[in-house]
């Protein structure tokens, strides 16, 4: 009973700490463009091709990657998106590890977002 006690407590502290970092780009709308920012990690190129409305293309392979957020509050929240979901899952965790407090990996990526429209 007492080990029963135990993972019902680890599992609530778990949780509870737990903070959801991504959702499916078929899920995201220009609604929550406007209360965050919008950042297409693709290459110039992959941008100019196609992108989202509103979205900023700052470039993953960029040597100079995580100054371009410099000017960005962080606790603001960013939402990442890249062309299938490899390089913005990269880019949320190198954002959170430099204390961005809400970056959201728009998972399925660019790919996905045309597939549905």
């Amino acid at each position: 009973m007492k080990s029963f006690i135990s993972c019902v407590f680890l599992f609530l502290m778990i949780s509870s700490c737990a903070q959801s970092k991504e959702k499916h780009i078929t899920e995201f709308s220009q609604k929550d463009a406007e209360s965050g920012i919008l950042v297409d990690v693709r290459t110039a190129d992959e941008y100019t091709a196609g992108h989202i409305e509103n979205a900023q293309n700052i470039n993953w392979f960029d040597e100079d990657f995580s100054k371009q957020f410099e000017t960005i509050s962080k606790d603001k929240t960013i939402y990442v998106y890249c062309k299938m979901g490899g390089r913005s899952a990269k880019a949320a965790h190198l954002l959170d590890s430099l204390g961005y407090k809400n970056v959201i990996n728009l998972i399925g990526g660019y790919d996905a977002y045309a597939k549905s429209k």
